[in-house]
């Protein structure tokens, strides 16, 4: 289904494809629609604020084809400037076979379209860094990242977010993690010689946070649209299917899902991935 964020006279229009990996609580998705729907109205929030503003158009695939969903033809994607991966409770290092056929998409994607943007959320942030032959996988300590986290910025996260402060706020719903970035040695030719691709920001649980190649890509470990009904609910899916285990700090976490967070903030800059955005700023992507 596709979704317009309708622009104003001067507005520039970015379309993105979501690819759903997974679907939320039947009680989110009677009340706000799928992740890609979420992620849709999120954005257009985002774009309202871009200098000058934009406007989002989406268009969501779920792609689990075991649970009825399909993969999208390569043609579907050639309207679009880009594409983001859901999060999922899956797992991204997995050998599942959906897992492998949106790899092999995400490879042709990348070798065919030098100028397609690709941004991940969570499983797609840990996706994106297999694709290009980081390591990932459960997290040593062996428990859940959950709630309302802080994140700690690199000096590039700081460009990237136009903030002054060290960190940022998010929540987080996830065992696994990227433990080692992509390199051009690990990428398989997926990646020039000097490209470098770069972490912008980390917690202690899981170091590595987001990955950022100028122009090109853009994760996040961090869901950016979540709201505090949505932490609590998808934090008691993984508590009752016993994913997790610890049900006392599940509990600590769904009390912090009320507090503010700058999922906003993540997806304005997600978007200046696709167009630069002139707010004033001496920070820039350079």
């Amino acid at each position: 289904m596709s979704q317009l964020h309708k622009p104003t006279a001067d507005s520039s229009v970015v379309r993105i494809m979501v690819l759903e990996t997974d679907e939320p609580h039947p009680d989110t998705q009677s009340e706000r629609g799928s992740f890609g729907q979420i992620l849709h109205h999120h954005f257009a929030k985002a774009g309202a604020e871009h200098h000058p503003p934009l406007a989002v158009e989406t268009n969501q695939v779920f792609v689990v084809t075991e649970r009825g969903g399909r993969m999208p033809d390569k043609e579907e994607l050639d309207g679009y400037d880009g594409l983001l991966i859901t999060g999922s409770m899956y797992d991204a290092h997995g050998e599942d076979p959906w897992i492998l056929e949106l790899l092999a998409l995400l490879k042709d994607l990348w070798r065919r379209k030098p100028d397609f943007h690709f941004t991940g959320v969570c499983f797609g942030h840990q996706l994106l860094a297999r694709l290009l032959g980081g390591t990932v996988g459960p997290a040593p300590s062996g428990d859940w990242e959950l709630g309302h986290c802080r994140i700690d910025l690199a000096p590039v996260g700081q460009r990237l977010f136009r903030t002054h402060d060290r960190h940022i706020h998010l929540h987080q719903m996830h065992q696994d993690q990227v433990s080692e970035r992509p390199t051009p040695e690990s990428a398989g030719g997926l990646l020039d010689r000097d490209a470098e691709v770069v972490c912008w920001g980390g917690s202690e649980h899981t170091p590595v946070q987001g990955l950022y190649i100028p122009n090109r890509l853009f994760t996040t470990q961090a869901h950016l649209a979540f709201d505090e009904d949505m932490v609590k609910r998808q934090i008691a899916m993984r508590v009752e299917r016993g994913s997790i285990r610890d049900v006392e700090h599940a509990d600590r976490a769904s009390e912090t899902a009320h507090l503010e967070h700058d999922g906003l903030e993540v997806a304005k800059a997600i978007l200046r991935l696709f167009v630069y955005d002139d707010d004033g700023m001496d920070f820039a992507e350079r």
